[in-house]
């Protein structure tokens, strides 16, 4: 397995272990052809972002205890789907975004200067 690169072409950092997110769920947005969402998109979720996700059908604020799923809330980072961050910043409600931990595979649908405007600071 090739090692995982960020937007940033720097080893991919974690995202998070708590709650634990990843399509692998391992805590990094790591990727690969079983990915059709390609959540590569390392976020600090916003309570703006998660009712927009909600109204469009995806309800990440609630827990589903049958999917492992503590459910999700402000400040809480999560791998998010790269297009679902494309729709977020074109509605003006994107979360910020962590280019440490955004695989570079986000890059094949997502601007990189689309992501620097929306990096978090620290």
């Amino acid at each position: 397995m090739e090692p995982s690169i960020n937007v940033l072409g720097g080893s991919l950092q974690p995202c998070s272990t708590s709650p634990v997110t990843g399509f692998f769920r391992n805590g990094c947005c790591d990727t690969g052809p079983e990915d059709r969402g390609s959540h590569t998109v390392c976020v600090v979720l916003t309570d703006e972002f998660l009712a927009m996700s909600r109204y469009l059908g995806n309800d990440l604020t609630t827990p589903r205890p049958e999917w492992g799923f503590p459910g999700l809330k402000a400040g809480d980072r999560w791998c998010l789907c790269a297009s679902r961050f494309l729709q977020a910043a074109q509605e003006y409600a994107a979360p910020r975004v962590v280019l440490e931990s955004t695989h570079r595979r986000a890059l094949d649908l997502i601007p990189l200067e689309l992501l620097r405007r929306h990096a978090t600071q620290d």
